[in-house]
């Protein structure tokens, strides 16, 4: 038995580092390469933001379906083999949501723009519509929905079963320091995912640019190599089937851990039913065991508590690299950088440090939870950021203000461009002498143009007014540049740390919301407890949470994509302080719920007569003591 015991660390450290790093992977592909990749495939495949957070909640979708029937009869099952199970479907969802790339061929950026301002003869502009023109690309959306539901299949027994393993296996003061540091790398993950992600966003789409154009990063046709952190990634995840199928249903020592631990059961008379009649070992005992979790009013509070805040959690790290881009204009790349930088390790060291205090301090569930009101209270009240750290809108003719005064809001046509037979289906900015944004040389009147230091000039623009400055440099005897115009906003930095620290105080309830719900339900449900939570997690938060940030970033939109078929594409310019406002009342009245469902959940609790957790009696487990 003592050599038995003494081989206990040893398979836990393996079991745990392994976990680690699927959980890490894991949040490479699902929270770091797809949320990085949304505009590209928005652009690519020519979906709208609403769609787009579908593609993201359809992993959470399938977490939702499964979770329930997975966690219920995997209490009972082998659970690295479950693991091993959720390897392989991960790869899979992988390898599935890069083939679109592969599947619709070459990507075709259309003719070298020059967009300059034509006025006799035809235009290349002339465009007749038919059904044959409407491209085929936005299908693939399917193909997407398919490789996050994959996705989501291999997720579900990773972190229910998973967490309870994990669970089962280590004493009860360091349970919390282990989950925290396994939800720590699920969001380390993604924060490579962004920071390789937004690296493969500088290569080029097909990786080779043809020879017949001449076009960079700043050209607005230019989409990056989305796809090769997925195929990566696939074979990173496959690699770890064998290690998951080698190790046993219990870790040796695991039966003298349980019979140790006290238990904290919420007082409400489950504990006793559950062991006295057995619950949870056969199907037929879905139903009952599924309504004594359900009646349990401290484990639905923090249910519900975790799921407002999942809600936020996933609509941020699904278009915070989008909020970035547009409120300080910068590139899509560097935005998906400096989100993955600022957002992931923020999260992940709320999750260390909660683990580590709630296992150093040893909480117990009532202490656990008023740890939760104190962080997110904090949370709370740094979730001013975005009136502090909002942005104006740039001068973008047309759009936020007229051609010099003439022309009308929302309109792109004005009388100084009025001839110039311009395109709205190709969006290739510059900026003006007069610094203000033109959606292109067209639009701004430029007949003529001029290659300079790598950069595109243009003059005789008739749109464009006088300079603003007086003193002009040589750099500024063209009329406009192509480009966006630099940003007057210079609250970046404030924004980054004033939103790092809302983040670490948001995640620093997560892994205690994890323990609390552990501890709350009797020892043989807590795999249940943990499917249940992520049911609700999913439906009423992580699902619903893309689609209406989605939803709400749509209608900050000052100007729509729409081509000569007339139909909407992706949103060129949006309304930043219309955006800023929308996002911060969503985060608002949501982290007020978290708090109300926290508060209830500690006057509800009552705990137990304080007594050991009765082992499980399986005969499995009780070998393993002499394996």
């Amino acid at each position: 038995m003592m050599v038995s015991l003494s081989l206990q660390p040893h398979q836990i450290k393996k079991f745990l580092l392994i976990t680690f790093l699927l959980l890490f992977l894991v949040g490479v592909v699902v929270n770091g390469l797809i949320n990085i990749s949304i505009t590209t495939i928005e652009k690519r495949y020519e979906l709208n933001s609403s769609l787009t957070g579908l593609i993201s909640a359809s992993y959470d979708i399938a977490f939702c379906v499964l979770s329930l029937f997975v966690s219920f009869f995997g209490e009972r099952g082998h659970k690295p083999r479950w693991l091993a199970f959720s390897a392989f479907m991960l790869g899979l969802g992988s390898l599935v949501f890069s083939l679109p790339h592969f599947s619709s061929g070459k990507y075709h950026y259309g003719a070298k723009l020059e967009d300059t301002c034509q006025i006799s003869g035809t235009s290349s502009a002339n465009f007749t519509c038919s059904a044959s023109t409407k491209s085929s690309l936005s299908n693939y959306l399917y193909v997407f929905i398919l490789g996050q539901l994959l996705l989501g299949v291999g997720g579900t027994p990773l972190y229910t079963l998973g967490t309870a393993f994990i669970d089962d296996s280590v004493p009860k003061h360091k349970s919390s320091l282990y989950i925290g540091i396994g939800y720590a790398m699920s969001l380390l993950g993604p924060a490579i995912g962004y920071v390789l992600g937004g690296q493969l966003l500088n290569i080029y789409i097909d990786i080779k640019i043809p020879e017949s154009t001449q076009m960079d990063q700043d050209d607005p046709r230019w989409l990056g190599a989305w796809w090769i952190g997925f195929l990566v990634c696939f074979f990173a995840i496959w690699f770890l089937i064998i290690p998951f199928s080698c190790f046993p249903k219990y870790l040796p020592g695991t039966a003298k851990i349980q019979a140790e631990k006290i238990s904290e059961t919420h007082n409400d008379g489950s504990e006793a039913l559950v062991e006295t009649k057995n619950i949870g070992k056969n199907f037929k005992d879905f139903p009952i065991a599924l309504l004594i979790l359900l009646k349990n009013p401290v484990l639905m509070s923090l249910i519900l508590a975790s799921t407002s805040e999942a809600l936020v959690a996933t609509g941020f790290a699904t278009f915070l690299p989008k909020f970035i881009e547009n409120q300080f204009g910068l590139t899509s790349s560097f935005s998906a950088t400096l989100a993955g930088l600022v957002l992931v390790p923020a999260a992940a060291l709320g999750q260390v440090i909660s683990g580590i205090l709630v296992s150093k301090y040893k909480m117990d569930c009532k202490n656990i939870i008023k740890f939760m009101i104190g962080t997110c209270s904090v949370a709370f009240l740094l979730n001013t950021v975005f009136l502090v750290a909002k942005c104006g809108n740039e001068p973008f003719a047309g759009v936020s203000e007229t051609y010099n005064g003439t022309g009308t809001l929302r309109n792109l046509t004005a009388p100084c461009n009025a001839n110039c037979r311009c395109s709205t289906s190709r969006y290739y900015p510059v900026c003006g002498r007069d610094e203000v944004q033109y959606f292109s040389p067209c639009f701004a009147g430029c007949a003529s143009s001029n290659l300079s230091n790598k950069k595109k000039t243009y003059y005789n623009c008739s749109c464009i007014g006088k300079q603003k400055r007086e003193n002009i440099s040589e750099d500024f005897l063209f009329e406009a540049i192509s480009g966006k115009c630099p940003t007057q906003c210079k609250h970046l930095p404030l924004f980054l740390i004033y939103f790092f620290f809302a983040v670490v105080f948001t995640f620093m309830a997560v892994t205690p919301s994890t323990v609390a719900v552990l501890r709350c339900v009797p020892d043989k449900q807590r795999s249940f407890a943990l499917g249940v939570q992520s049911v609700f997690l999913r439906l009423l938060g992580t699902i619903p949470g893309p689609i209406l940030f989605g939803f709400a970033i749509d209608n900050s939109c000052s100007l729509w994509d729409v081509n000569e078929c007339k139909t909407k594409g992706a949103c060129w310019v949006y309304d930043n302080e219309k955006m800023a406002y929308l996002l911060m009342s969503m985060s608002a009245a949501c982290k007020i719920i978290t708090i109300i469902f926290v508060v209830m959940a500690l006057f509800l609790y009552k705990p137990p007569q304080s007594r050991p957790v009765l082992p499980q009696k399986d005969s499995e487990m009780v070998s393993a003591i002499h394996a």
